[in-house]
């Protein structure tokens, strides 16, 4: 029993606790600030490359903090961010980890990919991964 009575509180914290130590694992990173760092930036390109009902069948299956990661900054638009290569995401998942001196490309974005693919159902995964071109899904290895 939470101290509070806020249990639900208590949970999401515990779990995104959990989340983020299997991504430092992992990555081997030790840094947990950075862990975070990538897997926000991560969610945050996965979520602009879905349409909305997609991104609400997504977010369902995360952590609440975590869920409130993926939608912190988002503006919705009718149109999904149109496929990009596979180097041109990684570059900006990069751009945005220019201050975590792990941060070592598409195989720390592989890593994210492998935490979803733990953590949430094959359906939903099949699902998120058909948004992307083949080459991006080379990235994301199917569960």
């Amino acid at each position: 029993m939470s101290a509070n009575g806020l249990e639900v509180i208590d949970h999401t914290v515990h779990t995104t606790h959990a989340w983020i130590n299997e991504l430092a694992e992992r990555l081997d990173w030790t840094s947990k600030r950075s862990t975070l760092h990538l897997l926000r930036a991560t969610l945050h390109h996965v979520r602009d490359h879905l349409l909305m009902n997609e991104l609400a069948h997504f977010s369902a299956q995360l952590p609440l903090l975590v869920r409130g990661m993926l939608f912190e900054g988002w503006m919705p638009k009718s149109n999904p961010t149109k496929v990009r290569s596979p180097q041109e995401f990684v570059a900006s998942i990069g751009a945005e980890m220019d201050q975590a001196q792990e941060f070592r490309g598409a195989e720390d974005i592989r890593c994210v990919f492998d935490l979803l693919n733990a953590r949430l159902s094959a359906g939903e995964i099949k699902d998120i991964r058909s948004r992307f071109s083949s080459g991006i899904r080379g990235l994301w290895p199917a569960p």
